[in-house]
């Protein structure tokens, strides 16, 4: 299946969730698991010749891409989450959204010096989430091997929002 393909299975929702807005719908995706292995492989084949040690999963749709992933290349996965929602010692990072504030937290066992990870989400619009998850990957001193997306808002330029971090996605809007 190739991402036109995998595309048909997004469907718009206007007005969601509030009015202007157009947002894409991965359920229909989800719910069919021959467009859903479709994009796990497309992805692993894109991302596997990166070399990464792990994956950073983005609460919450990016966990269902990160984990399938990380089944696929046979790597460890890391859940990146708001603050308060993990049980042990964690690392947390501020960052902006479109009228405040918020907070990201990773364990602080979860992030080794020196070792590459993949960032994962269904969407990249802005690139602020990605772009704090990144920055708790650089003040460990590891390094981001590529974010990695299934979609990507082209039009809200989120990409050069994480500056030099390479980006993989599936499909651009």
């Amino acid at each position: 299946m190739t991402p036109q393909e995998i595309q048909t299975f997004i469907k718009d929702v206007p007005d969601f969730p509030k009015p202007g807005i157009i947002f894409k719908d991965i359920t229909p995706l989800l719910a069919d698991s021959r467009a859903l292995r479709a994009t796990i492989d497309e992805l692993a084949a894109r991302v596997e010749p990166l070399g990464a040690d792990g994956i950073l999963a983005i609460e919450s749709r990016g966990f269902i891409f990160g984990s399938a992933l990380a089944v696929k290349l046979g790597l460890p996965l890391q859940l990146v989450r708001k603050r308060g929602k993990l049980p042990r010692e964690s690392l947390s990072v501020r960052y902006e959204l479109e009228y405040g504030f918020d907070h990201l937290e990773v364990h602080s066992d979860a992030i080794e010096a020196g070792r590459r990870y993949l960032i994962v989400d269904d969407v990249i619009a802005t690139g602020g989430t990605a772009a704090a998850v990144a920055e708790l990957v650089d003040q460990c001193s590891a390094v981001v091997a590529a974010c990695v997306f299934v979609i990507e808002l082209g039009f809200l330029d989120g990409r050069q929002r994480l500056g030099e971090h390479p980006v993989v996605s599936l499909i651009t809007y």
